[in-house]
């Protein structure tokens, strides 16, 4: 493109006082009736240059405009996915620092929809029981803004983990939460079943009931265990979270209970067991991770 500078007037000058402005940058009221590219629309070209790392200028050159556009997307405004050249903006760099404080982690946000991006949205996605393409589409977006109020104000570097409950903690939840928890093969069952003899051995009035199917359950949540993984591209129509990633999984199941719209709310937890044998101790060793993660995760929530 041709650089634009101070003298030039017409549209291209009255788009980027209005990119401008919405970024807060002040532009004397006379340039932009006049569509003008005067001293204060220099001056505002200035300081957004010095603000995003561009070299000292008044002018806008195609970086200047690149970095302009892209600072003025916001989340929401388009169809994320992974392609290349990479989707590159502000409303990328949105999705990165929410994804991030929900427990799917991105990475540092850098503003890029690149691979580690498109496998935090499936995650994501598959939390929420919706098809994990990893294409962030309006229905992705409307589940984040659903989700405001854990994100909002937070910061956003990300992973951030929950940590353990601790034993006071965790009998609170148990002693007010409804929750349910069933399971759909041999070795989630065991799990299951474990966590529920542990929950009942930490309080005696426990609220955690082991039941046979989602249609026992009357109210509260559902926890449904599984060793069968979710068919790629498939929406399952309830929220599932990989049992992988022990620091975030408590927010995660947070974030998919909360997103929940069956009714009770449910999440679904894909357990992995491998190639190899499953022994006692590993049941053992999940049950007492997962009960401290569906503690962490509840704690806390109006259900």
């Amino acid at each position: 493109m041709e650089t634009i500078q101070e003298g030039a007037r017409g549209a291209a000058v009255e788009d980027i006082q209005e990119r401008l402005s919405s970024l807060g940058y002040e532009i004397d009221s006379a340039e932009t009736q006049d569509a003008s590219f005067g001293p204060s629309t220099g001056t505002a070209v200035a300081r957004f240059r010095l603000d995003h790392g561009l070299s000292l200028g008044k002018d806008v050159d195609t970086a200047t405009w690149i970095a302009l556009v892209d600072e003025c997307y916001q989340l929401g405004d388009r169809t994320l996915y992974l392609r290349l050249p990479n989707f590159h903006g502000n409303d990328v760099h949105q999705l990165q620092e929410r994804l991030n404080i929900l427990g799917f982690s991105c990475g540092e946000p850098d503003g890029v929809y690149g691979v580690h991006t498109e496998a935090a949205v499936k995650l994501f996605q598959e939390s929420i029981g919706v098809l994990a393409d990893g294409m962030a589409f309006p229905d992705t977006f409307d589940a984040i803004e659903r989700l405001k109020h854990v994100w909002a104000g937070k910061p956003a570097a990300g992973p951030h983990p929950m940590g353990g409950m601790g034993f006071a903690r965790a009998a609170s939840v148990l002693e007010t939460a409804r929750i349910s928890i069933t399971a759909d093969d041999p070795i989630s069952r065991n799990i299951a079943g474990r966590i529920w003899n542990l929950a009942h051995a930490t309080v005696d009035d426990c609220g955690l009931e082991l039941v046979d199917s989602r249609s026992d359950v009357t109210g509260g949540a559902l926890v449904e265990l599984s060793t069968q993984p979710l068919p790629d591209n498939v929406a399952s129509g309830l929220g599932n979270v990989m049992l992988d990633d022990f620091d975030t999984l408590p927010l995660r199941l947070r974030t998919a209970i909360q997103s929940s719209s069956a009714t009770p709310r449910a999440v679904r937890i894909e357990v992995p067991v491998g190639t190899g044998a499953f022994t006692m101790g590993d049941a053992q060793t999940y049950a007492v991770l997962l009960l401290d993660a569906i503690c962490a995760a509840f704690e806390g929530l109006d259900l």
